[in-house]
């Protein structure tokens, strides 16, 4: 065992990007997720039931997908948004 950290796991996070058209933004850090709902921190505040389109890159696999917000929870720094994950497609298949 070489004690180094793994540069890639499968119980890494997977990094969720918001697409805007042509354009990608980068406004979540993923907490927790799971097939169908993703858990994150973001400085922005989306409303409950808003729908984001968002590309999904984990384990070197890609997917794009509709993002429902489900709803917040914490206050500020510590807030929490839940994601519902929906009509989830692979991309470059």
């Amino acid at each position: 065992m070489s004690g180094r950290p793994a540069l890639s796991t499968d119980a890494s996070p997977p990094r969720l990007l918001v697409l805007d058209g042509e354009t990608s933004h980068e406004v979540f850090d993923v907490v927790t997720s799971s097939d169908a709902v993703i858990r994150a921190r973001s400085a922005l505040l989306f409303e409950v039931g808003e729908q984001l389109e968002v590309q999904i890159e984990h384990g070197g696999s890609v997917w794009q997908a509709t993002a429902r917000v489900r709803g917040h929870a914490g206050t500020d720094a510590d807030r929490i948004t839940e994601l519902e994950i929906s009509d989830r497609r692979a991309v470059g298949a």
